[in-house]
């Protein structure tokens, strides 16, 4: 059904457009009129029409001002504009609101029909347009929370490649780098710092979980996870790397704020955590300290920065450099760790340049830290007198670059040693799946099936295959069984579905429709010959 406004202050006028409309669209249009500016305006605002008729000159309020303020509440309506003739040009001329047809008076119905029927094609254009913008916001509303989900689990558990960030960032629309962690935990009632009946209260607000995300987000605008035993961590990105102290402020006063609204709403005792401001790669570790936070004291709401938790630093210490250096160590990655290592030596020559036993003090510390990364990731065997010279070759160095060469070198072996031991991890496990692959590709075997037999898990186990190889695990399970197929297409007098039987495929059309995709013609015509040069 069309809603059509007509709005003349000339009865014939309107009984014409109203007989028009009925005569040529039966059943299909909902019509009401006005005959001055101001009923026409107070007739809009209830009636909400699909299209409307008006004449530039009524009583009071003209067209003019009339459409102007109807297109302040109704930005979709159409308007076609009636006119007598020696106003028409004047009206073509002055009027910017989006009017579809200027009609000059006496009306023709020919005419009118012609624009009509217009004018319905496009609210039904608006109208369709106006459905698929609502499926596609009931489909993210359904699908924004589990990305979310996915991100903060991923943040949480280090279970993701650089790039797996980047791309969740681009999917939620996140365009900054740092951001602070915010832990919820819930419970029934809480005793000094802990809440009661956790496991309860988990499931209760696992049911409630689509409500408190809508609460959270009223106050905390930000990247909320799912529901962890009594727990919630929620990201909140941001653009500074450093929070000042009215913002810590206001922060925890809206903290306060929810969590009150919560206890209300659910009748569960919430506490909140706030961690400081991280890169969001580091992110899980805000997150320790937003729970470390809640540990530390029984108030409803603690943020971190205003407890004695974790480590203080002298001002201008390099803590982003450290942290970048032990990053790259953890990965492996040389080029990145001899460069922040590098970096880390020149400030502490240019700031404590005359305190050598300092240097060569924290030189060790950094050596020690390294070593410790590479024996957990094991990339070294831990012997306990593996570095019973260290101290004494370092006392005997007089030279900062002779400190700087055995930092760097023992920097360097650490992180080699991890990079090694990935690497061989890595090829161990690819090996291991090739050879479980060559040996039942025939069968029914999937993904989750071979990332099982290497013991990881599948998600990781494909990103790796996909790295070691340059094909996904599809891919390569189909060229091996293509391969064998080719070879019985022309050595042997097998039948199509004999074939198929042998290399791993139930269904003789779905074989051809592979075969011919990634070979280029029919299983038939290349066992005709047609396909040796392939």
């Amino acid at each position: 059904m069309y809603k059509i406004m007509l709005a003349d202050d000339e009865g014939i006028v309107i009984d014409a457009l109203k007989f028009i409309i009925e005569k040529n669209f039966e059943g299909k249009c909902i019509v009401e009129f006005a005959k001055t500016g101001r009923n026409v305006i107070e007739l809009s605002e209830t009636f909400l029409p699909d299209i409307a008729f008006i004449d530039i000159q009524m009583p009071g309020i003209n067209g003019i001002d009339a459409m102007k303020e109807i297109r302040k509440n109704n930005s979709s309506i159409i308007f076609i504009v009636i006119s007598a003739y020696d106003k028409f040009d004047y009206a073509k001329e002055s009027i910017n609101l989006g009017v579809m047809e200027y009609i000059n008076k006496p009306i023709m119905q020919d005419k009118i029909v012609t624009i009509l029927k217009h004018a319905m094609e496009i609210v039904d254009k608006e109208r369709n347009r106006r459905r698929n913008d609502l499926l596609i916001r009931e489909k993210l509303e359904n699908v924004v929370p589990v990305i979310e989900s996915g991100f903060i689990y991923s943040i949480l558990f280090q279970e993701h490649f650089e790039e797996d960030i980047e791309n969740y960032k681009q999917l939620l629309g996140v365009l900054v780098d740092y951001g602070y962690m915010i832990s919820f935990v819930c419970g029934e009632n809480q005793e000094n710092n802990r809440m009661t009946n956790a496991i309860g209260s988990g499931i209760r607000i696992q049911s409630s979980y689509r409500d408190i995300r809508e609460y959270i987000k009223e106050f905390f605008p930000g990247i909320i996870g799912p529901v962890m035993a009594n727990k919630i961590a929620v990201l909140m990105p941001c653009n500074e790397k450093n929070m000042d102290y009215e913002v810590r402020i206001e922060l925890i006063e809206r903290a306060r704020q929810l969590s009150r609204k919560l206890k209300n709403r659910l009748d569960l005792q919430f506490r909140i955590g706030i961690g400081k401001v991280r890169n969001i790669n580091e992110a899980s570790k805000s997150y320790s300290e937003a729970l470390n936070a809640l540990i530390s004291t029984t108030g409803r709401v603690a943020h971190v920065e205003d407890l004695p938790i974790g480590c203080g630093y002298e001002k201008d210490y390099p803590v982003e450099l450290e942290q970048r250096l032990f990053e790259a160590v953890t990965r492996g990655d040389i080029t990145n760790c001899n460069e922040a290592a590098n970096q880390f030596f020149e400030w502490m020559v240019e700031q404590y340049g005359e305190f050598e036993d300092d240097i060569k003090l924290k030189s060790l510390e950094f050596v020690l830290r390294a070593e410790q990364i590479a024996y957990e990731s094991g990339g070294m065997i831990y012997e306990f007198r593996s570095r019973s010279d260290y101290l004494s070759v370092l006392y005997q160095m007089k030279e900062k670059e002779d400190f700087r060469g055995w930092f760097m070198e023992k920097i360097f072996a650490a992180c080699r040693n991890v990079k090694v031991k990935k690497e061989e991890s890595s090829s161990s496990v690819i090996d291991k799946a090739k050879e479980y692959i060559e040996k039942y590709y025939h069968k029914d075997i999937s993904l989750d099936e071979v990332s099982k037999e290497v013991n990881i898990s599948p998600y990781y186990f494909s990103k790796l295959f996909k790295e070691e190889t340059g094909e996904n695990f599809i891919e390569y399970l189909t060229n091996i069984r293509l391969k064998c197929a080719k070879e019985l297409l022309q050595n042997t007098d097998m039948s199509m579905k004999e074939i198929c039987g042998k290399i791993g495929y139930l269904d003789p059309n779905y074989f051809s429709r592979i075969f011919k995709k990634n070979i280029g013609i029919s299983p038939t015509e290349y066992k005709e010959g047609k396909g040796l040069k392939v």
